[in-house]
Protein backbone atom coordinates (compact mmCIF):
# COMPACT_ATOMS: atom_id res chain seq x y z
CA UNK A 1 0.00 0.00 0.00
CA UNK A 2 1.39 3.34 -1.14
CA UNK A 3 0.70 5.19 2.02
CA UNK A 4 1.60 8.89 0.87
CA UNK A 5 -1.13 8.39 -2.02
CA UNK A 6 -3.68 7.35 0.26
CA UNK A 7 -2.57 10.19 2.95
CA UNK A 8 -3.00 12.74 0.16
CA UNK A 9 -6.28 11.48 -0.69
CA UNK A 10 -7.69 11.57 3.14
CA UNK A 11 -5.69 15.23 3.80
CA UNK A 12 -7.71 16.73 0.67
CA UNK A 13 -11.02 15.19 1.55
CA UNK A 14 -10.82 16.64 5.58
CA UNK A 15 -9.83 20.39 3.97
CA UNK A 16 -12.53 19.96 1.45
CA UNK A 17 -15.01 19.52 4.81
CA UNK A 18 -13.99 22.62 6.07
CA UNK A 19 -16.17 24.41 2.92
CA UNK A 20 -18.56 23.28 5.34
CA UNK A 21 -20.13 24.30 8.66
CA UNK A 22 -17.07 24.41 11.15
CA UNK A 23 -19.40 24.87 14.45
CA UNK A 24 -21.22 21.58 13.33
CA UNK A 25 -20.91 19.23 16.09
CA UNK A 26 -18.53 15.77 15.85
CA UNK A 27 -20.60 13.03 17.34
CA UNK A 28 -18.11 10.92 18.13
CA UNK A 29 -15.06 13.37 19.62
CA UNK A 30 -16.76 14.45 23.05
CA UNK A 31 -17.89 18.07 23.29
CA UNK A 32 -15.68 18.90 19.99
CA UNK A 33 -17.18 21.13 16.77
CA UNK A 34 -15.67 20.60 13.53
CA UNK A 35 -13.21 23.40 13.95
CA UNK A 36 -12.07 21.75 17.02
CA UNK A 37 -11.24 18.43 15.21
CA UNK A 38 -9.62 20.72 12.40
CA UNK A 39 -7.11 22.58 14.76
CA UNK A 40 -6.62 18.62 16.48
CA UNK A 41 -5.91 17.45 12.96
CA UNK A 42 -3.33 20.34 11.81
CA UNK A 43 -1.26 20.42 15.23
CA UNK A 44 -1.07 16.77 14.54
CA UNK A 45 -0.12 17.24 10.66
CA UNK A 46 2.90 19.66 12.52
CA UNK A 47 3.72 17.38 15.68
CA UNK A 48 4.56 14.62 13.17
CA UNK A 49 6.97 17.05 10.92
CA UNK A 50 8.71 17.99 13.81
CA UNK A 51 8.86 13.99 14.97
CA UNK A 52 10.32 13.67 11.82
CA UNK A 53 13.08 16.75 11.39
CA UNK A 54 13.43 17.17 15.03
CA UNK A 55 13.34 13.49 16.14
CA UNK A 56 11.09 14.30 19.38
CA UNK A 57 7.51 14.27 20.43
CA UNK A 58 6.94 17.67 21.87
CA UNK A 59 5.57 20.74 20.93
CA UNK A 60 2.07 19.87 19.95
CA UNK A 61 -0.05 23.25 19.63
CA UNK A 62 -3.71 23.14 18.94
CA UNK A 63 -3.70 26.69 20.04
CA UNK A 64 -1.82 28.01 16.67
CA UNK A 65 -5.40 27.25 14.70
CA UNK A 66 -7.51 29.95 13.61
CA UNK A 67 -10.95 30.00 14.41
CA UNK A 68 -11.91 31.79 11.44
CA UNK A 69 -13.35 29.22 8.31
CA UNK A 70 -11.03 31.03 5.64
CA UNK A 71 -8.03 31.18 7.62
CA UNK A 72 -8.65 27.35 8.99
CA UNK A 73 -8.71 26.16 6.11
CA UNK A 74 -5.95 27.72 4.42
CA UNK A 75 -3.68 27.06 7.50
CA UNK A 76 -4.82 23.49 7.53
CA UNK A 77 -3.77 23.22 4.37
CA UNK A 78 -0.42 24.42 4.79
CA UNK A 79 -0.02 21.62 7.55
CA UNK A 80 -1.40 19.12 5.65
CA UNK A 81 1.36 20.35 2.25
CA UNK A 82 3.89 20.53 5.17
CA UNK A 83 3.00 16.94 6.56
CA UNK A 84 3.51 15.39 3.07
CA UNK A 85 6.64 17.13 2.40
CA UNK A 86 8.43 16.11 5.12
CA UNK A 87 7.00 12.60 4.77
CA UNK A 88 8.46 12.25 1.49
CA UNK A 89 11.54 10.44 2.14
CA UNK A 90 12.52 6.98 2.31
CA UNK A 91 10.41 5.35 4.73
CA UNK A 92 12.93 3.42 6.63
CA UNK A 93 14.54 6.97 7.93
CA UNK A 94 14.75 6.94 11.40
CA UNK A 95 12.31 9.13 13.65
CA UNK A 96 10.73 9.91 16.87
CA UNK A 97 7.49 7.90 17.06
CA UNK A 98 5.32 6.57 20.52
CA UNK A 99 5.66 3.20 19.26
CA UNK A 100 7.80 0.56 16.83
CA UNK A 101 9.09 0.87 14.10
CA UNK A 102 11.08 3.97 14.87
CA UNK A 103 10.56 5.51 11.43
CA UNK A 104 9.57 7.36 8.96
CA UNK A 105 7.22 4.47 7.86
CA UNK A 106 5.27 4.39 10.81
CA UNK A 107 4.56 7.99 10.41
CA UNK A 108 2.77 7.50 6.87
CA UNK A 109 0.95 4.82 8.53
CA UNK A 110 -0.05 5.71 11.31
CA UNK A 111 -1.22 9.58 9.80
CA UNK A 112 -3.33 8.07 6.69
CA UNK A 113 -5.24 5.81 9.23
CA UNK A 114 -5.84 8.97 11.82
CA UNK A 115 -6.99 10.90 8.80
CA UNK A 116 -9.03 8.43 7.07
CA UNK A 117 -10.72 8.38 10.31
CA UNK A 118 -11.43 11.93 11.35
CA UNK A 119 -12.27 12.56 7.83
CA UNK A 120 -14.89 10.11 8.68
CA UNK A 121 -16.21 12.00 11.58
CA UNK A 122 -15.98 15.74 9.93
CA UNK A 123 -18.44 14.71 7.27
CA UNK A 124 -20.02 12.67 9.31
CA UNK A 125 -20.74 15.65 11.15
CA UNK A 126 -21.79 17.56 8.19
CA UNK A 127 -23.95 14.41 7.41
CA UNK A 128 -22.61 12.74 4.14
CA UNK A 129 -19.93 10.29 5.44
CA UNK A 130 -18.45 9.02 1.89
CA UNK A 131 -17.42 5.05 2.06
CA UNK A 132 -13.65 4.45 3.35
CA UNK A 133 -11.80 2.64 0.80
CA UNK A 134 -11.78 -1.08 1.93
CA UNK A 135 -7.86 -1.83 1.69
CA UNK A 136 -6.76 1.11 3.86
CA UNK A 137 -9.76 0.18 6.11
CA UNK A 138 -8.88 -3.29 6.61
CA UNK A 139 -5.22 -2.08 7.10
CA UNK A 140 -7.02 0.11 9.81
CA UNK A 141 -7.77 -2.67 11.55
CA UNK A 142 -4.84 -4.46 11.45
CA UNK A 143 -3.53 -1.31 13.11
CA UNK A 144 -5.69 -1.61 15.92
CA UNK A 145 -4.46 -5.01 16.58
CA UNK A 146 -1.04 -4.90 16.00
CA UNK A 147 -0.17 -1.49 17.24
CA UNK A 148 -2.93 0.80 19.09
CA UNK A 149 -4.58 -2.01 21.61
CA UNK A 150 -1.51 -3.41 22.62
CA UNK A 151 -0.11 0.25 23.72
CA UNK A 152 -3.33 0.18 25.46
CA UNK A 153 -2.36 -2.57 27.79
CA UNK A 154 0.86 -1.01 27.88
CA UNK A 155 -0.05 2.06 29.56
CA UNK A 156 -2.52 0.31 31.83
CA UNK A 157 -5.75 1.73 29.86
CA UNK A 158 -6.95 -1.15 29.12
CA UNK A 159 -6.83 -4.77 30.45
CA UNK A 160 -5.29 -7.41 28.85
CA UNK A 161 -7.45 -9.85 27.17
CA UNK A 162 -8.10 -13.41 28.56
CA UNK A 163 -9.63 -14.95 25.98
CA UNK A 164 -9.62 -14.39 21.98
CA UNK A 165 -11.63 -13.05 19.15
CA UNK A 166 -11.60 -13.69 15.49
CA UNK A 167 -12.41 -10.53 13.58
CA UNK A 168 -12.92 -10.82 10.01
CA UNK A 169 -13.16 -8.59 7.06
CA UNK A 170 -15.80 -9.82 4.69
CA UNK A 171 -15.27 -7.53 1.47
CA UNK A 172 -11.56 -8.29 1.78
CA UNK A 173 -11.06 -12.01 3.21
CA UNK A 174 -8.55 -11.09 5.58
CA UNK A 175 -8.86 -11.49 9.51
CA UNK A 176 -6.84 -11.59 13.07
CA UNK A 177 -7.47 -12.92 16.46
CA UNK A 178 -7.30 -11.00 19.24
CA UNK A 179 -6.78 -12.22 22.53
CA UNK A 180 -4.79 -15.91 23.84
CA UNK A 181 -5.88 -19.35 22.49
CA UNK A 182 -8.64 -20.41 20.42
CA UNK A 183 -11.16 -17.92 19.73
CA UNK A 184 -14.45 -18.06 21.83
CA UNK A 185 -16.32 -15.85 19.22
CA UNK A 186 -16.17 -14.21 15.56
CA UNK A 187 -17.24 -11.19 14.42
CA UNK A 188 -17.05 -10.42 10.59
CA UNK A 189 -18.35 -7.60 8.44
CA UNK A 190 -16.86 -5.12 6.06
CA UNK A 191 -13.55 -3.74 7.05
CA UNK A 192 -15.23 0.12 6.89
CA UNK A 193 -17.52 -1.47 9.60
CA UNK A 194 -15.72 -3.29 11.46
CA UNK A 195 -13.20 0.04 11.70
CA UNK A 196 -15.45 2.29 12.87
CA UNK A 197 -17.00 -0.68 15.61
CA UNK A 198 -13.63 -0.94 16.98
CA UNK A 199 -12.90 3.41 17.16
CA UNK A 200 -16.07 3.50 19.01
CA UNK A 201 -17.97 5.36 16.42
CA UNK A 202 -20.44 2.22 16.13
CA UNK A 203 -21.43 0.58 19.15
CA UNK A 204 -19.74 -2.98 19.65
CA UNK A 205 -22.93 -5.31 18.86
CA UNK A 206 -23.74 -2.65 16.05
CA UNK A 207 -26.32 -4.42 13.38
CA UNK A 208 -23.27 -3.57 10.66
CA UNK A 209 -21.59 -6.72 12.49
CA UNK A 210 -22.37 -10.11 12.33
CA UNK A 211 -21.41 -12.02 15.85
CA UNK A 212 -20.72 -16.17 15.88
CA UNK A 213 -19.90 -17.90 19.13
CA UNK A 214 -19.98 -16.61 22.47
CA UNK A 215 -20.85 -13.17 21.79
CA UNK A 216 -21.16 -11.75 25.20
CA UNK A 217 -17.71 -12.98 25.97
CA UNK A 218 -16.45 -11.42 22.48
CA UNK A 219 -17.93 -8.33 23.43
CA UNK A 220 -15.99 -8.32 26.63
CA UNK A 221 -12.75 -9.31 25.09
CA UNK A 222 -13.19 -5.61 22.45
CA UNK A 223 -14.67 -3.74 25.05
CA UNK A 224 -11.33 -2.05 25.89
CA UNK A 225 -10.77 1.42 25.34
CA UNK A 226 -8.46 -0.90 22.28
CA UNK A 227 -7.86 2.56 21.18
CA UNK A 228 -6.98 6.30 22.54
Amino acid sequence: MDYLVELRRELDAFGAALDGDVSAPVEHCGDWRLVDLAAHMGAGNLWVVTAVREGHGRGYDEGAAPRDRAALKDWYAGTAEALVEALSVDPSTGAWTFSPPRTVGFWRRRRAQETLMHRWDAEHALGAATPMDPALAADGVAEVFDTMAPRMVAKGGAARPGQAVRITATDSGRHWTYGPGEPVAEVSGTAEDLLLMLWGRTPRDTGSVTWAGDRTAGLEVLAGPLVP
